[in-house]
């Protein structure tokens, strides 16, 4: 490193004299892209970085070394079961309940003692009247519209009871499309097929701020319905939704409502709108489908077997997807299986993920059905686990699916896809070896807690490791720190060396990273140099 540092020197030295004249009389100039170059060359590596003391060698296949662990601190009380940034305001984020509550609250910074503060007496947004909450309904997803600071433009999805909620109704997902004859279906614990509904609302900041962006709360009446859809049952409904980086259009991600093994085998159904990722246009609202229209290149149009609705399909619980913020076309879920394995899928446009038909790589027993989807060709997902791999005592396992750390607080983990299990069982890494080939190795990550978190983490009984009681979901927000939300609080990771973690990996993809205290002095050094050079020549 001293030797790098040295060469730098040297280079300043040489170059301040070729350059002579014109890097002071230009030195705005000059100097910052000296600096720009100087930093280039010089700040590739740090011994308290994960480069396991060996440059860092970027856009190759070497594989990084195990992550020694993930260092969680604790910002927040509560329980909470999503969270997306503000688009327009850097360290604001929205959460939101199962209830039905959402809040707009800012973050605190990284490392500070501060905690994730609310007046939970006044949410963003209040829809607890019309929102049914058990364990697999209530408030399931939010998203802002990609102009959300021009337009105020948010949208929630959850599920409805129309006995009991005005307004919940619409057409079953069992129906005469889909060959299914709601009437065969028996009721599930006195509850008739297609009285819940799964719903897609939009709503508006209220406007008396100058900018939509600066309002702390939203109009409770809707501006329009976007989608409803009876569910045959009470469970698998999935319900996330997000809008695509590079496409702006809203996906929704919906379960294929299954009571044990098959569910009329609808996820494979390509005229059924279960078990499906969907994309939809909200701008462009025809009123032929509901309040949206049809994207034009949905694969519907090379396919026309399919819903115009469907994106891919053979899902049968995604339960959080993403989008890898560099590269938007990795669209990234993690979909829950039955008894034997828990998948994350790469999803494509048209691409079909095999359940029932498969258990992640697993064949199962296809169901009665002469649909020639039953010999289409699959896709089969690019990492998750076995039931048998995670503690039986804790209960069935479900994944979570994650994000791609995309964060420097932790340079070890920069380009790797992090999901874990709702029974905290373990977080996971996956890592892509070489870049973009779809090959992932998974790995199981130890975590802790920081000491100095600025909430205090109890530990689990009987274990050393944090309890974060039930994960619901990950997170991660503009600066694209990645967040844990659970049933005990919300967790951030953080920088490894505060739970003591030895950094000891390479980086294969990830951008240069700079020790902040070594290269502002050599910046400052350069500065008075330069300065030095310019005051003798004039």
């Amino acid at each position: 490193m001293n030797l790098l540092y040295i060469f730098c020197f040297l280079i300043l030295l040489f170059t301040g004299h070729s350059l002579s004249y014109p890097l002071c009389t230009n030195s705005s100039i000059s100097i910052f892209s000296f600096v720009s170059l100087c930093v280039l060359f010089c700040s590739s590596v740090d011994e308290s970085m994960c480069f396991d003391g060996k440059n860092a060698i970027f856009g190759t296949a070497i594989a990084p070394q195990p992550i020694k662990g993930l260092c969680l601190e604790k910002v927040g009380h509560g329980s909470y079961i999503n969270m997306i940034p503000d688009p327009n305001v850097s360290n604001r984020v929205f959460v939101s309940n199962q209830e039905g509550k959402i809040w707009l609250v800012t973050m605190p910074e990284a490392e500070s003692t501060e905690i994730l503060k609310m007046d939970e007496s006044k949410p963003f947004l209040d829809l607890t009247n019309q929102v049914l909450l058990d364990p697999e309904s209530g408030l399931m997803g939010i998203a802002c519209h990609p102009n959300f600071g021009r337009n105020g433009r948010f949208f929630v999805s959850f599920v409805c009871d129309k006995l009991r909620h005005e307004g919940c109704q619409g057409r079953c997902s069992c129906n005469t499309d889909v060959n299914c004859n709601p009437s065969k279906i028996l009721p599930e614990n006195g509850i008739e097929p297609c009285r819940y509904h799964y719903v897609v609302a939009e709503y508006t900041a209220n406007g008396t701020a100058s900018e939509r962006y600066l309002e702390k709360s939203a109009n409770a009446v809707e501006v329009r319905r976007i989608f409803t859809m009876g569910l045959q049952y009470t469970g698998a409904h999935a319900g996330q939704i997000l809008f695509g980086p590079a496409d702006g259009h809203l996906y929704l991600i919906t379960g294929d409502g299954s009571q044990g093994l098959h569910s009329a085998n609808l996820a494979q159904n390509k005229r059924s709108l279960l078990g499906k990722i969907l994309r939809i246009d909200i701008d462009n609202m025809l009123g032929l489908y509901g309040n949206y229209s049809i994207p034009n290149d949905n694969p519907y149009t090379s396919d026309n077997e399919l819903a115009p609705e469907v994106w891919a399909l053979g899902f049968k619980n995604p339960w959080r997807c993403s989008f890898d913020s560099k590269r938007p076309s990795y669209f990234m879920c993690g979909d829950a299986g039955q008894d034997g394995y828990e998948e994350v899928d790469i999803v494509t446009k048209g691409g079909n993920y095999g359940w029932p038909i498969y258990e992640g790589p697993y064949v199962l027993h296809p169901p009665n059905t002469s649909s020639s989807s039953a010999t289409s060709t699959f896709i089969f997902p690019v990492s998750g686990y076995n039931h048998s791999a995670v503690d039986n005592n804790s209960g069935s396992a479900s994944i979570i699916g994650g994000y791609f750390y995309r964060s420097m607080t932790d340079p070890c983990l920069y380009g790797r896809y992090l999901f874990s299990d709702v029974y905290q069982i373990a977080i996971w890494a996956a890592t892509e070896v070489p870049t973009n080939s779809g090959n992932f190795t998974a790995e199981s990550i130890p975590f802790s807690c920081a000491s100095d978190s600025p909430i205090k983490c109890s530990p689990k009984a009987g274990s050393d490791l944090p309890d974060l009681g039930y994960i619901y979901s990950l997170a991660e927000d503009n600066l694209k720190d990645v967040y844990i939300l659970t049933s005990t609080g919300v967790y951030r990771v953080t920088n490894p060396s505060r739970c003591s973690y030895q950094r000891g990996a390479i980086f294969s993809s990830a951008p240069a990273s700079i020790k902040a205290a070594p290269i502002l002095s050599f910046l400052s050094f350069s500065f008075f140099f330069l300065t030095l050079i310019c005051a003798v020549k004039s």
